[in-house]
């Protein structure tokens, strides 16, 4: 007999409007035991100073220069850049043998001269700091390259090789193929209904509620509709603007607030410094008006069912399309639940 469908229990297919991809998600699959790979649990540093850290204030790092005595954010030019502004140009246009040479700029922001002080645990006022920097560092390169990716990997798990906590900026000539697949959606929904895509999606998802994790003012993050990681988020501006360059004092305050409100709730979701990759989308720097881009940041924690049971891309992942369990609504009705005080504080509170 042919059941009814059931968005909640019956298998589906999502397709992501930021980027036209699928998603399959079978929410059916979530009670099947586990006895696959085990994690061990984050490393939470303790210390707010470690001689053998490369980003520590004064140390030396691999690249034998030495940090200042930094009491702020501070960045500086990867040591060991994945892309360099020297790069001579070339390019190979063939059918099947396609290449072209990439210059670009690789920098590392170091959070705070403090090892152990993770976004999550940072004050807003610290974490405005950060964004200032991400701001400044972002204006500034955006004279020389057209695309400024600002990002941060948290977490071992997700390859991060230095616990200090860090983000990244990579910026180079093209923009990169996932970005490049955003500029053809939003773009194609702008010429559509003269309207951006992510500031409607923005107010649907408002408007129903049902993924919504966390906002104020200014900002929402919620789980999108599309997500393919377990708890996955979007962060949005509820406001039009295309460049983290181009928020205002009041939103850059609001905007601090939502990141501590979203990475406390991730580290109380398992009770762990929680890992994952996070990224800036922002429009272009080509000295061309972009009214169909929206700023917007991913979230993308690879943790699905506790602190050391991780969701693996592979497999049907790599060959056909991506696939999740717990439904996006699910997922968000969690995270929403979490308390906004960070569980450290509240095991000291208790004890």
């Amino acid at each position: 007999m042919t059941q009814s469908f059931d968005v909640s229990n019956s298998p589906h297919r999502r397709r992501n409007a930021l980027n036209g991809d699928w998603v399959l998600v079978s929410p059916h699959r979530g009670k099947r035991p586990w006895l696959g790979q085990t994690e061990q649990p984050p490393v939470v540093e303790t210390v707010s100073y470690d001689e053998n850290c490369y980003l520590c204030p004064g140390n030396e790092r691999m690249g034998g220069d030495f940090n200042p005595m930094y009491e702020a954010t501070y960045a500086f030019t990867n040591d060991f850049a994945a892309l360099r502004s020297d790069t001579t140009a070339a390019a190979l246009e063939d059918e099947l043998f396609t290449m072209q040479a990439e210059s670009g700029l690789c920098k590392v922001i170091c959070f705070s001269p403090d090892h152990s002080s993770t976004l999550a645990e940072m004050t807003v006022c610290q974490i405005q700091s950060v964004i200032d920097c991400w701001i400044a560092q972002s204006e500034e390169i955006g004279k020389q390259y057209p695309w400024v990716q600002v990002f941060e990997n948290k977490g071992a798990i997700m390859g991060c090789s230095m616990p200090h906590p860090h983000s990244q900026i990579w910026a180079q000539d093209h923009p990169p193929t996932l970005v490049d697949r955003e500029i053809c959606e939003q773009t194609s929904y702008y010429q559509r209904h003269h309207r951006s895509l992510l500031l409607d999606y923005a107010h649907r998802e408002l408007a129903q509620a049902e993924r919504v994790v966390v906002e104020n003012d200014d900002w929402l993050v919620v789980v999108p509709y599309w997500a393919a990681w377990p708890f996955e988020t979007l962060l949005l501006p509820k406001f039009s603007v295309s460049r983290l360059v181009e928020i205002n004092p009041m939103q850059k305050a609001s905007l601090a607030d939502i990141l501590a409100q979203i990475t406390i709730r991730y580290d109380n979701l398992f009770q762990c410094s929680f890992p994952y990759s996070m990224g800036w989308h922002s429009a272009p720097f080509d000295n061309a008006p972009h009214p169909e881009w929206q700023l917007h940041a991913h979230f993308y924690p690879p943790l699905l069912r506790s602190s050391s049971v991780r969701k693996f891309m592979v497999g049907y992942e790599m060959l056909a399309e991506a696939q999740r369990d717990i439904t996006p609504e699910q997922a968000a009705a969690i995270l929403k639940a979490l308390s906004c005080t960070h569980y450290k504080h509240q095991l000291t509170a208790n004890s």
